[in-house]
């Protein structure tokens, strides 16, 4: 039997609702459930059960201290065409992110788990659009693009599970790896 999972960071309660209320309700533009709004940090698949357990024993090692993090502007992925992903930003980001998001690639790697390729741009996804044209995003993308959720404490990441369904993806949490003192 096998998982699929990913590391990633929670929104705080305030900020997943302050996301949700940007809802344009466009058609074709499927918003994302506010408890599924997270910033990830790595995604790795379908895992059997013995990689699953040296990954999360490679996770339970990072050790990070807490960190502030931006949450503003608004973007598609990709940046140019029909937009796929509505996402939210986290500005010019914070050193910290970054080295977090190293090590829990480098855990992904000791167990063997192949790197993902792309670039890594953090984000939180908003919505996934399916044949919708940049034309009827334009003025929400404008009205928007300089949105400003205001600074989280990073204070912990979470390895999650995710099921696909019919009706979008369910996470659950399954480890928490908090920030040391």
């Amino acid at each position: 039997m096998t998982k699929r999972l990913f590391v990633a960071i929670d929104m705080p309660d305030a900020v997943q609702r302050a996301l949700v209320d940007l809802d344009p309700h466009i058609p074709g533009v499927r918003w994302t459930e506010a408890d599924q709004m997270h910033l990830t940090l790595g995604f790795f698949g379908h895992l059997t059960e013995d990689v699953d357990l040296a990954l999360r024993e490679k996770l339970r090692a990072i050790e990070f201290g807490a960190f502030f993090l931006p949450i503003q502007g608004i973007g598609t992925f990709p940046p140019k065409g029909a937009p796929k992903i509505i996402w939210v930003g986290v500005g010019k980001a914070h050193p910290h992110l970054f080295q977090i998001h190293k090590r829990v690639t480098e855990a992904a790697l000791a167990v063997g788990i192949e790197p993902e390729l792309r670039a890594w741009h953090p984000h939180v996804t908003l919505a996934r659009c399916r044949d919708v044209s940049w034309q009827s995003l334009k003025n929400f993308l404008r009205d928007n693009g300089e949105f400003d959720a205001g600074l989280i404490r990073v204070e912990a990441f979470h390895l999650f599970c995710s099921e696909l369904t019919p009706a979008g993806p369910i996470h659950t949490c399954e480890m928490t790896i908090p920030a040391k003192e």
